[in-house]
């Protein structure tokens, strides 16, 4: 029978390996979801825009990205970004920077397909009025298009947040890798990766409850 040791789950234990890698889990998912929708929003304007010029590439980037795993991107990034650059520039940065050119690709599909899902009519009645497509897409299209994606954007979040485990490869300091050294320290890796997961757990199934009510607000405003 496997004997489990839960005596040293304390306030201490929290304070002195969680705490940091949980704000930097945090910090990052953050960081990563907002750069990702603005970069995200300008990888989709670029596709809708109907300019060869600018639909190649991004098309290109966002299905490259989507099609290799997030854990190879990571290391790339951090390997190659200091030999690009002739300087190390340290886990926590090369994260962010890799987070937000991922889920950037994610993000524009999300956008893409929110503002496809405003009715047309809408576009030509402000074409009408006068408007150029930047003021049609700044005053007309992205707030409902916005307002349309939010349940989705935080979905995507909380998918974020359970992949910032994956930046354990490269040895940056976030919420698992707390608990790692937790459990190498007090000797109990077995019961410190059961509490990880059960963190984890609380966290997102929370989260998704918010969503759900999001939701369902978002649907009833329609």
């Amino acid at each position: 029978m496997l004997s489990l040791d839960l005596s040293f789950y304390n306030w201490e234990l929290f304070t002195n390996y969680i705490l940091k890698g949980m704000l930097f889990s945090v910090q990052l998912t953050v960081i990563a979801t907002v750069g990702g929708i603005v970069f995200g929003t300008f990888l989709a304007l670029m596709r809708l825009s109907g300019r060869p010029s600018l639909v190649y590439p991004a098309t290109i980037y966002v299905n490259t990205m989507r099609s290799i795993p997030l854990v190879m991107v990571i290391l790339w990034f951090f390997l190659l970004i200091p030999m690009l650059i002739g300087r190390p520039i340290g886990a926590d940065l090369s994260a962010t920077i890799t987070f937000i050119a991922f889920e950037g690709a994610f993000f524009s599909e999300i956008v893409r397909a929110g503002i496809q899902s405003v009715p047309k009519g809408q576009g030509y009645a402000a074409e009408a009025l006068g408007m150029t497509y930047g003021q049609n897409m700044r005053f007309i299209v992205l707030p409902q298009a916005f307002r349309n994606m939010v349940p989705v954007f935080m979905t995507q979040t909380i998918i974020l947040f359970q992949d910032t485990s994956l930046v354990y490869a490269i040895g940056a300091y976030d919420l698992l890798k707390g608990f790692e050294i937790a459990g190498k320290n007090y000797g109990r890796p077995m019961e410190t990766y059961l509490l990880a997961a059960f963190t984890y757990f609380i966290i997102c199934f929370s989260l998704s409850k918010i969503v759900r009510a999001v939701h369902s607000k978002v649907a009833i405003i329609r």
